[in-house]
């Protein structure tokens, strides 16, 4: 009951702001953080995190484990992100998402380029973005390949890249693969598997941000895919 209405106060202050005509305006990015930390505590969400966000607009890079990422990293740092396209369709949520200013992409189709020229502009706008080079969800035990076509937006917009790291942790402190989010996981039977728990323990490493100059896309990627599997490998 408590996350359903709190969709709903997240809709109404989505109307109330005008975020679904213009999501960018600093009122919606403040309420958009709020909204987002009051959900991890309905969910019982305990968060650590190791390191700090860089200042300044970045292009932040992470591994892929749930849609939860989401709200816990948007809880700490107003940020723009890039999801696949089918979020757009969920009920409620995918509203909720177009009212945040999420940016959208078709899986497979070869979008990857065009979509780095859209979030150059972003970037250069001053809109931290936030995508999962990835393309898909892991259990969380290991990073998967990484995919170099929009690390072209930094690039083009000469702003740093900073890598972070989520691990979902059990009481043991081994990865939590429970809290995954993969292959055709239905969205409510997640959600409600998640409202079961107690707490659900998250770190978060944010590590230090990679110069552009002189870089290209797939060193680029490959630093990043690097620094993040440091910290997942453990």
């Amino acid at each position: 009951v408590a996350v359903l209405l709190h969709i709903f106060y997240g809709l109404l202050l989505a109307l109330v702001s005008l975020a679904f005509w213009r999501p960018y305006r600093p009122l919606v990015r403040r309420l958009a953080l709020h909204w987002q930390r009051v959900l991890l505590r309905i969910l019982g969400v305990q968060l650590e995190v190791v390191g700090s966000p860089a200042s300044g607009t970045v292009f932040l890079v992470s591994n892929h484990v749930s849609w939860l990422d989401i709200p816990v990293i948007g809880a700490q740092r107003d940020v723009h992100f890039l999801s696949k396209a089918e979020v757009r369709e969920w009920p409620l949520i995918g509203a909720l998402a177009q009212a945040a200013g999420t940016l959208f992409i078709k899986r497979g189709n070869g979008e990857s380029r065009s979509k780095a020229q859209e979030l150059a502009g972003h970037l250069q706008a001053g809109r931290t973005l936030l995508v999962f080079p990835e393309g898909t969800t892991g259990t969380g035990h290991a990073v998967k390949r990484f995919f170099s076509p929009l690390f072209a937006a930094p690039l083009n917009a000469q702003v740093p890249v900073q890598p972070l790291a989520v691990r979902y942790l059990d009481e043991s402190g081994q990865v939590d693969a429970a809290v995954a989010f993969v292959g055709d996981d239905e969205f409510t039977a997640h959600l409600w598997q998640l409202l079961r728990r107690d707490r659900v323990c998250v770190q978060v490493h944010w590590l230090p941000a990679l110069a552009v100059e002189g870089a290209s896309s797939d060193t680029l990627c490959g630093e990043a895919r690097l620094r993040i599997a440091s910290v997942i490998d453990q």
